[in-house]
């Protein structure tokens, strides 16, 4: 099964690349909950959905264009997958370059939880995992 998550993990990366917000949702349960790193505009969390897919409309609204980019190996255990990530965004005001790292938990195919973390070391601790 952790494969299978790492490869909707893929599929989610690839969906928002392509601004495929439909696709994306399809990845997610209906009651996902989303949390963002902390200090960010809006603190969430986002529950459902619906309030995800929002939100990322939002994010995407705000650039002309963007991609996020895992760096670095994308690690599994059990239910959960962690993926450092940047994220480019340009056309709206000064370029924006941030990296961070997700955790996902999936359950039955779909992510369920998404969580972001500034610290790379911080979102490893949480799946009991080191550098």
């Amino acid at each position: 099964m952790p494969q299978e998550n790492v490869e909707v993990v893929r599929a989610a990366y690839r969906a928002w690349n392509a601004g495929d917000m439909e696709a994306l949702g399809e990845l997610m349960d209906p009651d996902i909950v989303m949390r963002t790193p902390e200090g960010w505009p809006e603190p969430g969390p986002f529950v459902g959905r619906e309030a995800v897919i929002r939100v990322f409309e939002q994010w995407s609204e705000t650039f002309d264009t963007y991609e996020t980019e895992p760096i670095g190996d994308i690690t599994e255990a059990a239910d959960r997958v962690v993926v450092r990530q940047v994220w480019h965004g340009a056309g709206r005001g000064p370029e924006a370059h941030l990296e961070s790292t997700l955790v996902f938990t999936l359950r039955e195919g779909k992510i369920s939880y998404q969580e972001f973390f500034w610290e790379h070391a911080k979102a490893l601790d949480t799946m009991g995992l080191k550098e």
